[in-house]
């Protein structure tokens, strides 16, 4: 039989350590549901990335001449 007491230390409550303790499978679905979102929000995340279309990305700003900036105002 699976313990959850471990649970307690992280700020679970009595009542649902006696739960977890009494069935076991309810922990193991709610690690496979988390598990389960994590996995969709990796997907739509990736999905977004691969379809942005060319125009839609950021540019990258040009960094201005490195002359200019050290002869700064008043210099030629």
């Amino acid at each position: 039989m699976t313990n959850y007491d471990w649970l307690k230390k992280v700020g679970a409550t009595n009542e649902f350590v006696a739960v977890l303790n009494d069935q076991p499978h309810l922990g193991l679905n709610f690690l496979l549901v988390l598990a389960g979102l994590a996995v969709q929000c990796l997907l739509i995340w990736f999905i977004h990335f691969a379809t942005l279309k060319p125009e839609q990305t950021k540019k990258k700003a040009k960094k201005p001449a490195l002359d200019k900036v050290r002869a700064g105002p008043g210099r030629k």
